[in-house]
């Protein structure tokens, strides 16, 4: 028997994505986003308030780089997304996390974060909050590497139980995509 529950965005799994950006003065700023993933081949998107220090830099400089959260990291994750660079501008600094420049974009990488997707800003909606970046570049630290290729369970990324608010970590496969399905053709 199923219970039914109304509206909620209850869907698995809910990413935890670290959305890297430079203010005006060249500060590094990151914020925790959960509502997003990609869009085409060459897209990202994601729902961002206005008000988040992070749109209004992305606004201004048209990049952004976007980083899985990490098991490791999950606290420094999390308090990037709890905390405001409206308030706290070195909140990086203050959380122990560095950046690098992106040699593709004008967005920070975040040096303890091992996959990067680094972006140009295509649009924002001001109505929807919906940005929508193009992938230029993904850069990925070779310890995550198995054969020349990211390796998830090197990456270690974490999601969001949106039920519980609990961070969890993806699981073991369970089977080939595009392939287990075969059986049944």
């Amino acid at each position: 028997m199923r219970k039914d529950f109304g509206v909620k965005y209850w869907l698995y799994p809910l990413p935890v994505l670290i959305v890297g950006s430079y203010d005006e003065n060249g500060t590094p700023n990151a914020m925790n986003a959960a509502w997003g993933g990609v869009s085409a081949a060459d897209q990202v998107y994601m729902s961002l308030l206005s008000s988040h220090k992070t749109v209004r830099n992305i606004l201004k400089t048209k990049a952004f780089t976007v980083s899985p959260a990490t098991a490791k990291y999950a606290a420094e994750c999390d308090y990037v997304g709890i905390e405001s660079a409206n308030k706290v501008p070195d909140k990086l600094k203050r959380c122990g996390l560095h950046t690098t420049k992106s040699a593709f974009v004008n967005a920070p990488l975040i040096d303890e974060l091992p996959l990067t997707l680094e972006c140009e800003l295509i649009s924002y909606d001001e109505d929807t909050n919906i940005l929508i970046g193009r992938i230029v570049n993904v850069s990925a630290d070779e310890d995550i590497l198995t054969d020349g290729a990211v390796d998830v369970a090197k990456l270690d990324p974490i999601a969001v139980d949106p039920v519980s608010w609990a961070y969890v970590r993806l699981g073991e496969p369970v089977g080939k995509a595009f392939h287990s399905g075969e059986k049944f053709k």
